[in-house]
């Protein structure tokens, strides 16, 4: 009953995968890892499972969250780990799906020590130009800016923001950090142009089929993680008129392509994490048989 994660980037196939490996195991329930499905009131643009593909499989942490609440990967694994320990009580197998890098480490390793994010100076951090952004950084740990990538903004206001509400540089929170893996994983690979092309068609799904009016209805004011939501302000400038839906459906496709290279970059750092090739010829079965059998 230990946890099975089951993991890859959008578009890749891992939700499909892991509900038709929790009914050939019988006795598992789904606990998400997407730092976005947890929203009840955008479903299609988050690509939530609905009711037919959970396939009647328990899920976890998905659609229970109105967009005014923010959400954190703090918050998102203690509320996974007790998950996790109400499915073991059931005598169950939890499987833990999704892609988000950080909620991934945090429910399979434990939370970081390091200080959580404060709105205030990240809000200030954000408005400043990005090469401020880096100076202030290397010269407040000039390893720790060494060490990060400093041509990510998310990174170097992140790493900035632990210097400086820590007090210490970013090796004393690495170095006071002891990971413990807890469970297997496997992670769900695809070659870029099939895994592209998996992206546009999910692009072009979600406009036809609900993905425009669902942001169309979402009051004013959305959480801080809500705003950062895959596709939402190009949907806003289709609303607006700046979009056509043919431009649209291109860039909500880059965008996706842009964020799943971001997954797969940290989904390569997890090498406790099996990595599981996919083709286009590959059945949903077969990757079931891979993981079952190296289990």
């Amino acid at each position: 009953m230990q946890p099975l994660f089951i993991l890859g980037p959008t578009g890749s196939g891992k939700s499909a995968i892991a509900v038709a490996v929790a009914q050939q195991l019988g006795n598992a329930e789904i606990i998400s890892a997407d730092a976005y499905q947890v929203y009840r009131a955008m479903p299609i643009l988050t690509a939530a499972p609905g009711p037919e593909e959970q396939g009647g499989i328990p899920h976890h942490l998905i659609g229970h969250m109105e967009v005014q609440e923010n959400n954190d990967a703090a918050t998102h694994a203690r509320s996974a780990q007790a998950c996790i320990e109400a499915v073991q009580a059931r005598g169950n197998t939890p499987i833990i799906t999704g892609g988000s890098g950080l909620y991934v480490k945090f429910i399979s390793h434990g939370i970081s020590p390091a200080p959580p994010s404060d709105p205030a100076l990240r809000a200030e951090l954000m408005a400043l130009p990005a090469e401020e952004c880096v100076r202030r950084l290397q010269e407040a740990d000039p390893e720790g800016a060494a060490a990060t990538n400093l041509q990510n903004p998310r990174y170097v206001v992140r790493n900035l923001e632990i210097v400086l509400l820590g007090g210490k540089p970013l090796s004393y929170w690495r170095n006071n950090w002891q990971p413990q893996a807890c469970g297997a994983g496997f992670t769900i690979c695809r070659d870029v142009p099939e895994l592209d092309a998996r992206i546009a068609a999910r692009a072009r799904h979600m406009l036809r089929h609900g993905a425009i009016d669902e942001v169309a209805a979402l009051p004013a004011q959305l959480s801080p993680t809500a705003e950062k939501t895959l596709g939402l302000s190009l949907i806003r400038q289709h609303l607006r008129g700046e979009l056509t839906l043919p431009q649209l459906e291109t860039a909500l496709a880059l965008a996706t392509r842009q964020y799943a290279k971001r997954q797969r970059t940290w989904l390569r750092r997890e090498p406790w994490a099996t990595p599981l090739l996919l083709s286009p010829a590959t059945t949903v079965q077969h990757a079931v048989d891979c993981i079952l059998n190296a289990l």
